[in-house]
């Protein structure tokens, strides 16, 4: 399970170094690709797995084709090198507005990757409705 939020710089090549915390639980390969609200997904290969067979299962739409062209279309296998670093590439640092500060969050099975303006406004945003969509979800009182 990843969690947590950690600042990080984009250098002049596209690289990000991942958090040695979670390096461990990433993987050797794992894929990267468009996220949703304006970030990038990082997946550890189960976890890409687990998904795709899901969208096999999916209806042949617009909207799914709509849906998987987006998000698929830009996904890649990605590696760490020895410093823990990885190479964003060219149309996600565009997709996600990523400038040279970025933070990285850990989402349950997934990392995102966001510009740190776009995520503090993002927080900014949803901090009023935090309680609210919590009770929705947890209608018990497990939060």
């Amino acid at each position: 399970m990843f969690m947590g939020e950690f600042h990080q710089r984009l250098d002049e090549k596209g690289r990000i170094t991942i958090p040695v915390k979670m390096r461990n639980d990433l993987g050797e390969n794992f894929i990267v690709t468009r996220g949703l609200d304006g970030c990038i997904f990082i997946y550890p290969k189960e976890e890409w797995q687990k998904i795709i067979t899901q969208y096999k299962e999916l209806p042949n739409t617009k909207e799914t084709r709509t849906f998987l062209r987006a998000f698929l279309s830009c996904a890649s296998e990605m590696n760490m090198d020895k410093q823990g670093r990885m190479n964003i590439t060219s149309p996600l640092i565009e997709w996600a507005s990523l400038n040279k500060e970025v933070v990285i969050i850990g989402v349950n099975e997934r990392l995102e990757v966001w510009s740190k303006e776009i995520w503090e406004n993002y927080l900014d945003e949803s901090k009023e409705s935090f309680s609210d969509i919590a009770d929705k979800l947890f209608q018990t009182n497990m939060v």
